[in-house]
């Protein structure tokens, strides 16, 4: 499989599958211990980027399992409000949905808490007896990530089927989502590795594959990530590095700076960086410009308070993506950037 999906003949262009929880905002900064209220919401890597397709124009759909709860309830309302279908979403009669709280701290400083009470959800029990191949075989695209994987051994059988050969397969996008708190027994990095391996697309940030592989660098990165058609290295602020195999000829490597973003919330942003590639891949868009996109939906996240920030117009994205790499280095963008009547800043 090479890094572009099948022809257009699909009734879906992407397909998530994985958890989502119901997400508690602090209603101010401070400890956990010491916020008074919180603010629901929702929450998951998977949903967040079939949502942001969604919001882009992409027909998407979210396959899950939810309690048959108000949490879940509220889950599967609010990401059907997006635009996603979530007709594959089954409930559970027997296990919750998953929820969490978190403090309003960047989640790479040392006061940032999250606290999670997602054991023996009702999404840990997907496995290939619950989720029936078809029902995520039906897309361009079919979107995975290395969290889905650390729920539960059936969840981790689930992943390894679907990254697996297998003829006719949907391109596979992997993003590695290394989460060293979900992998108590440490086999996570060996099991990720293993995952990715077997996926056509996979995204991987430069300090979770430092974290989980001991390696530096975007090109130590792709030194034990050889077999993915297409794999982009992130690197926060500093831009992506992506690495297109070309045949026997090795790899052709792009790298694009990100633009400057006043950061209003460090959360989500990976999610959307994802959804902005893969809308741009679905459009055919060339390696750079899938870049682009992934970076500018990347800041539409970065600049609003929760996981989900409304992306720019495809028109709007256009304009900047169009943009020469001086204007493109000028960029600066703030909360409001993506209002078609706002006036992008420069500097």
């Amino acid at each position: 499989m090479t890094g572009n999906p099948p022809v257009d003949a699909s009734p879906v262009d992407v397909v998530c599958l994985g958890e989502s929880m119901v997400t508690f905002l602090p209603s101010r900064p401070g400890r956990l211990a010491d916020v008074p209220s919180f603010t629901r919401t929702i929450g998951g890597a998977e949903s967040n980027v079939a949502c942001a397709l969604a919001a882009a124009g992409h027909r998407t759909k979210w396959v899950s399992r939810v309690g048959h709860d108000g949490f879940g309830d509220h889950l599967v309302a609010t990401i059907a409000a997006h635009g996603v279908d979530v007709s594959a979403v089954r409930r559970d009669a027997v296990r919750p949905t998953g929820i969490y709280f978190r403090t309003a701290t960047d989640r790479a400083t040392e006061a940032h808490e999250v606290a999670y009470y997602r054991a023996g959800s009702a999404a840990s029990a997907m496995s290939p007896a619950t989720v029936p191949y078809d029902s995520v075989a039906d897309g361009r695209i079919l979107h995975l990530s290395g969290i889905t994987a650390a729920l539960s051994e059936d969840c981790l059988g689930l992943v390894r089927v679907l990254t697996a050969p297998r003829a006719g397969r949907p391109l596979v996008s992997f993003d590695v989502n290394f989460r060293a708190g979900l992998w108590r027994d440490g086999s996570g990095p060996r099991l990720l590795l293993e995952l990715a391996r077997g996926a056509d697309l996979v995204f991987v940030g430069e300090d979770e594959a430092e974290e989980a592989w001991g390696v530096v660098g975007p090109d130590a990165v792709r030194a034990v990530l050889p077999e993915p058609a297409v794999l982009v290295v992130k690197r926060g602020g500093a831009g992506a590095a992506v690495f297109e195999r070309r045949g026997h000829g090795g790899d052709a490597v792009t790298v694009v700076p990100a633009p400057r973003v006043d950061v209003v919330a460090a959360v989500g942003a990976g999610d959307a960086f994802a959804a902005g590639f893969l809308s741009a891949t679905l459009r055919g868009l060339d390696v750079r410009e899938r870049m682009r996109h992934g970076h500018l939906m990347a800041a539409a996240a970065l600049t609003v308070p929760g996981d989900l920030g409304a992306p720019a117009t495809t028109a709007h994205a256009d304009r900047l993506v169009a943009l020469d790499d001086e204007g493109w280095g000028r960029l600066h963008l703030g909360p409001g950037w993506t209002g078609e009547d706002q006036e992008v800043r420069t500097s």
